[in-house]
């Protein structure tokens, strides 16, 4: 979708009313405007091979996997999202406590902010909401380079008790932020250094732009299992942080910037047989999801939808995530998947 003249005023319009506003705040308004998703028909364009007599019984389908040592009652992830502000501490809470009465697993947004002003903490414990289910912690990787080492990594861990640590690859949000941080040199061995010394997993992840066969390959190479695609096709980074740098020409310009998500899954699940791949990346539905495994992944992340039903109540996310799973239930049935594992076998086709 490109954006009209119109249109972009309106954003700029949206990005400066915000402006004396916290940046995580307006990240949230910001990626619930529908001008900031791509829409980009990424996995509209594979279709699974459907079966006419699939042979089994659909109250018989098992949707549940292991994560992280953990059993989920399906194949979902929370994707991480927010904390930091004052409305993250409320979405936060409806997020945890969803995925804990669903099963599923739980990302939260990015904790610089908490370990450098720890009064903002709270925002990000979520724990004993979600007691029993994998809860993600999660920093940005070029931290590494200004200031954040080893010993942040553990206080992120520690902060929420967390299952794995994220560490995010953001390179094209930081070079458009008007803050952004943009040395990237020498991180691989860092990276590799924290993946080997860190006591929970680490699980590298891309933001919105994916992740290519040589980013993982480099860093396959220094000891990472875990890959998050957050791959192109959904929330628009570019157009958020371009319209909060009042720059949304600029923003349209890297909107479409980025691996799909159905290339960054293929591409990480073909790294080695021991590489666990979540895929995210406009993940809009269960057959979104049915197909992100179908491609290789182990788990599917979604945010944005999960965030507008947040914005409302937790009972609303849990409804969303109930729909999802039913939705990719039909999916297995029509594609004589008993389970998850029978699923990551079949075969997709391009529509066109």
């Amino acid at each position: 979708m490109t954006m009209t003249l119109e249109s972009s005023m309106d954003l700029q319009r949206a990005a400066a009313d915000s402006d004396d506003r916290d940046r995580k705040l307006e990240h949230i308004e910001l990626s619930m405007d529908r001008r900031i998703q791509l829409n980009g028909g990424y996995f509209s364009g594979l279709a699974l091979e459907h079966e006419a007599l699939p042979d089994l019984d659909m109250a018989a389908i098992d949707t549940r996997v292991e994560f992280l040592g953990k059993t989920l009652n399906a194949p979902l992830l929370v994707s991480c999202m927010t904390g930091g502000t004052g409305d993250a501490v409320r979405i936060n809470r409806n997020l945890a406590e969803a995925a804990e009465r669903a099963g599923i697993a739980l990302g939260v947004g990015s904790q610089r902010k908490a370990i450098e002003r720890p009064e903002t903490a709270l925002s990000f414990e979520v724990r004993d909401a979600a007691p029993t289910v994998p809860v993600l912690g999660n920093l940005g990787a070029v931290q590494l380079n200004y200031g954040f080492g080893l010993e942040e990594c553990r206080k992120a861990v520690e902060m929420i008790d967390a299952d794995a640590l994220a560490l995010h690859l953001n390179p094209l949000q930081e070079a458009l932020q008007p803050e952004g941080q943009c040395n990237f040199a020498g991180l691989v061995p860092k990276v590799g250094f924290v993946v080997e010394n860190l006591e929970v997993p680490v699980i590298i992840k891309e933001i919105g732009c994916g992740l290519s066969a040589s980013t993982g390959r480099d860093l396959y190479q220094v000891g990472a299992r875990y890959f998050d695609a957050a791959g192109l096709g959904g929330t628009s980074w570019a157009r958020i942080e371009a319209a909060r740098a009042d720059d949304v020409p600029l923003g349209e310009l890297f909107a479409d910037w980025g691996v799909p998500t159905p290339d960054s899954i293929r591409h990480l699940a073909g790294l080695g047989d021991d590489v666990f791949v979540i895929g995210s990346g406009g993940i809009r539905s269960g057959v979104d999801a049915a197909k992100a495994i179908a491609l290789g992944a182990g788990l599917v992340g979604l945010a944005q939808p999960f965030l507008a039903a947040a914005l409302e109540s937790a009972d609303a996310v849990y409804d969303k995530i109930q729909k999802t799973i039913q939705e990719l239930r039909i999916a297995m049935f029509c594609t004589a998947s008993p389970n998850v594992a029978a699923l990551q076998t079949k075969p997709l086709i391009r529509r066109f």
